[in-house]
């Protein structure tokens, strides 16, 4: 198991360095799309990138910039144009707002738009007015399927919702009493990641679901819902969340005890290891959010100047991380750039 981690974090790290091959140079004659014949001269200018994420409180989409201005850096210098990143995030979710940076971004000369939804009904017509005045957009995280989007890259959320529940089972022995962590109902990655909870935990009759919980997707939100409910509802042995909110605070380290309550949780950055080593939070499914930005760049990249042909659907795994191989997934934390991981985590040999 721990080789298996350790390859997996080998290959994450190839892909914010091999992966320049495969999506900036040739494509292959087959098993893959062929370039345009405009590829081999793409035209010398500049590139400027919109990214408009969900929240520019919630450290997974700090970490997502991180990665697409470290890409944007290293593709400026391999050919020879400025690629800019435009950071057009609301400090918080709004569906509506982020229809109205897209325009903003149209409005204000953007080549591109990189987008997380926070609401797909939303930004649908947003998307699709930005690609007919000539401007394409990708998404990331949270998808727009029915948009004129012309890639999207992230997890399966379905499977994603699947998994998460499917360790909470194992973690309370196929049985006790659970509730699911929500964020944003009209999130539509958040939707589905929900609706795989539900069908894994029917499969278990030892589990019983006592609610799901939506709120505002900041840290302090997120934990004083997760304290509202378990104050409701004290039977909660288990909880299921989509994503990783509440932990990236250190409020409910103190407010549940892991002897009572085991947590499952999608993400893993720094401020969730020590509800890892705390026992809390014994499986995090880490999504590689650095690569959210790193790899959706690339792939725009690919698209826009190179004018090459990219899959529609690009899919992120997920990587298992426990207090087994905490040491490994900080200092992979660390080399994407992370500067908030313990020294202590780091030291841990696996």
């Amino acid at each position: 198991m721990r080789n298996d981690f350790r390859a997996r974090l080998r290959l994450l790290g190839l892909v914010a360095m091999g992966s320049l091959a495969l999506h900036c140079g040739p494509a292959p004659k087959s098993g893959g799309a062929a370039p345009s014949p405009s590829a081999a001269a793409p035209a010398a200018k500049g590139l400027k990138i919109a990214m408009i994420a969900k929240s520019s409180t919630n450290p997974v989409f700090l970490s997502a910039r991180t990665g697409a201005e470290a890409a944007a850096k290293e593709l400026s210098v391999k050919h020879g144009i400025p690629i800019e990143i435009a950071w057009l995030t609301p400090p918080t979710e709004d569906g509506q707002v982020q229809a109205q940076r897209v325009a903003q971004a149209v409005n204000e000369g953007a080549n591109v738009i990189l987008l997380s939804c926070s609401d797909a009904g939303k930004l649908q017509g947003a998307i699709d007015d930005a690609v007919g005045r000539g401007v394409p957009v990708m998404t990331f995280d949270s998808d727009a399927p029915l948009s004129k989007r012309f890639a999207f890259y992230g997890v399966d959320d379905a499977e994603t919702g699947t998994m998460v529940m499917a360790e909470l089972a194992k973690q309370m022995g196929g049985k006790g009493a659970i509730a699911i962590l929500a964020g944003n109902q009209n999130a539509p990655n958040l939707r589905k990641r929900v609706d795989g909870v539900k069908a894994e935990a029917a499969k278990h009759p030892g589990i019983r679901m006592v609610g799901v919980f939506y709120h505002v997707e900041t840290p302090q939100d997120s934990a004083a819902e997760v304290i509202r409910a378990q104050n409701a509802y004290p039977e909660i042995q288990g909880w299921a969340m989509i994503g990783g909110w509440p932990l990236f605070t250190p409020t409910l380290l103190t407010d549940l005890d892991p002897k009572k309550v085991k947590i499952v949780a999608v993400d893993a950055l720094p401020a969730e290891l020590a509800y890892v080593d705390k026992g809390l939070a014994p499986v995090l499914l880490a999504q590689s959010t650095y690569l959210w930005g790193y790899v959706s760049v690339q792939t725009i990249v690919s698209k826009v100047h190179l004018k090459q042909e990219v899959p529609v659907m690009n899919k992120m795994e997920l990587v298992r991380f426990t207090k087994d191989n905490l040491g490994a997934w900080a200092r992979q934390l660390r080399d994407w750039g992370f500067t908030d991981v313990a020294e202590a985590y780091l030291r841990r040999e696996k």
